[in-house]
């Protein structure tokens, strides 16, 4: 007997079918637009070609110690998750090599992981700092 309980998404998940649709990752640079009406017909677009966007691809950067500066790369970045919702992708993942300032940046992306907990998604940071979550 197991000691953990069943999932209140056991039955969902086992009741799960196969689509014949290739998942594909999308790259933030290459969305022309984050506003809904563009992410509506890139996903349409998607479907009709059997494409499943399942991962949204985000460069950060942060290699400025200024708040403005990182407020507004945060803000970028809490666009493209809002995006990735909107498209119904898994996961969004951040990429930044270069953090000036961990203590002013690692609340920041704490903040954009916590709001793609709210949406739903998985958020991967791909940067030399960690975050508490």
């Amino acid at each position: 007997m197991s000691a953990t309980s069943p999932s209140q998404f056991d039955q969902t998940i086992e009741g799960c079918r196969p689509a014949d649709v290739t998942p594909v990752e999308l790259e933030a640079t290459d969305l022309e637009s984050t506003a809904p009406e563009y992410l509506r017909d890139l996903k349409r677009e998607c479907t009709r070609n059997g494409l499943f966007p399942a991962r949204l691809s985000v460069d950060a950067c942060f290699d400025e110690d200024c708040s403005l500066h990182t407020q507004q790369e945060v803000d970028r970045i809490r666009g493209y998750v809002r995006a990735g919702a909107f498209l119904g992708v898994g996961t969004v993942t951040v990429d930044c090599t270069n953090v000036a300032n961990p203590e002013k940046v690692s609340p920041a992306l704490e903040a954009c992981a916590e709001r793609a907990e709210r949406e739903g998604l998985s958020f991967e940071l791909d940067a030399p700092i960690s975050l508490e979550r």
